[in-house]
């Protein structure tokens, strides 16, 4: 039986949400995880230093304390964008340790209509974090109504990501959770300054699986899923061992009968096969050797900060994804004890996966 032990990884891109949410997203992440980027479009966004630092605390209040590797588990908190924010939040936020600041164009996503109108009006607060040395992680997408929903990262990038990376050149972008050959083209041909994440949806995935034979919401992310030819082409990428490109699984839960009601809610829910998963693709590539770099040093080096210590130990076994996991929430003693439980239908639920973490 074939085993692999990476050094212990990072995820730098997965939403948490809040609340009761927290006490499935958080151990789920640092069973394998020593560190996550959070994203803060929670309701109301997380949008000035104070708001990170206690959203912060909330997180970390639901790691486990049973587990030694848990019990390191460290959340890295950002800032939400809008067109109030200042350059002096942005120095403050970074004097606190908040590493990084996240981009939504309005609408683009959960959560996402506070965010950002006109982004050229953000200049000034970009400049702040390029003097400072904050990253600008984006949501890469357009949202006008009458650009292809298929064409709106490529659009992004021609209508105004170019510009950013060009006015700015010291400021470290992330352009996150790519799905276009568009996109990693577009990273490998800028400067050292400019990475990108990668989520195992758009590596395992492409439309097909979510139109193909009826809609299947829980297949339904934003960026969408796009043709095979691009799916392939991130495949190959991650293949190459680029340091350009690490591990953001962009996991983002949704409550079940939110995901199958009439207008679908967003986001495929990995955490708790994440690091399985991107090992299920590296395999299947015949680039395992690559996995490391990956899933552990080029996000780290990318951000300035220390690899991890310790290791994470896969083994080859196969196991099958949960159909459903089900959510113990603090409304259920407020709706009775009678009351059904949430429920969350897991990414990949169902499936059969070949590698499984073992400690």
């Amino acid at each position: 039986m074939r085993t692999l032990t990476i050094q212990a990884p990072d995820d730098w891109h997965l939403h948490f949400r809040d609340g009761d949410m927290l006490f499935e997203t958080v151990p789920a992440t640092s069973r394998c995880f020593k560190r996550a980027i959070a994203m803060p479009n929670l309701v109301p966004p997380v949008t000035t230093t104070q708001m990170a630092l206690e959203y912060k605390a909330r997180i970390q209040a639901a790691v486990p304390k049973n587990i030694a590797f848990d019990s390191d588990f460290d959340a890295l908190v950002t800032l939400f964008l809008t067109n109030s924010t200042t350059p002096a939040e942005i120095a403050k936020a970074k004097a606190a340790g908040i590493v990084a600041s996240k981009l939504y164009p309005a609408g683009a996503t959960t959560n996402s209509d506070d965010a950002v109108k006109g982004i050229k009006a953000l200049y000034p607060v970009f400049e702040k974090m390029q003097e400072v040395g904050m990253l600008l992680l984006i949501h890469g997408e357009v949202t006008q109504s009458h650009i292809d929903i298929f064409d709106r990262e490529k659009a992004f990038i021609d209508a105004y990501l170019n510009d950013i990376v060009n006015y700015f050149p010291n400021l470290k972008v992330v352009f996150e959770h790519i799905t276009t050959k568009d996109a990693a083209d577009f990273v490998k041909a800028s400067s050292s300054n400019v990475a990108a994440t990668i989520t195992p949806q758009h590596l395992l995935l492409n439309r097909n699986d979510l139109l193909a034979g009826g809609i299947r919401p829980h297949n339904y992310c934003l960026p969408v899923l796009k043709r095979s030819t691009h799916q392939q082409a991130l495949q190959q990428t991650v293949a190459s061992g680029s340091p350009k490109f690490f591990l953001g699984t962009d996991s983002a839960p949704h409550e079940k009968h939110k995901k199958e009601s009439a207008c679908g809610c967003a986001g495929c829910y990995s955490a708790w096969s994440a690091i399985e998963l991107y090992a299920q693709v590296f395999d299947d590539l015949n680039a395992l050797d690559k996995l490391e770099g990956f899933a552990s040093h080029y996000g780290p080096d990318f951000y300035g900060l220390a690899r991890n210590a310790g290791t994470i130990t896969l083994k080859q076994e196969q196991w099958q994804v949960p159909q459903v996991m089900t959510l113990a929430t603090s409304d259920k003693a407020l709706r009775g004890s009678n009351a059904s439980a949430d429920t969350i239908v897991p990414f990949y639920a169902g499936q059969t996966l070949q590698w499984k973490l073992v400690n």
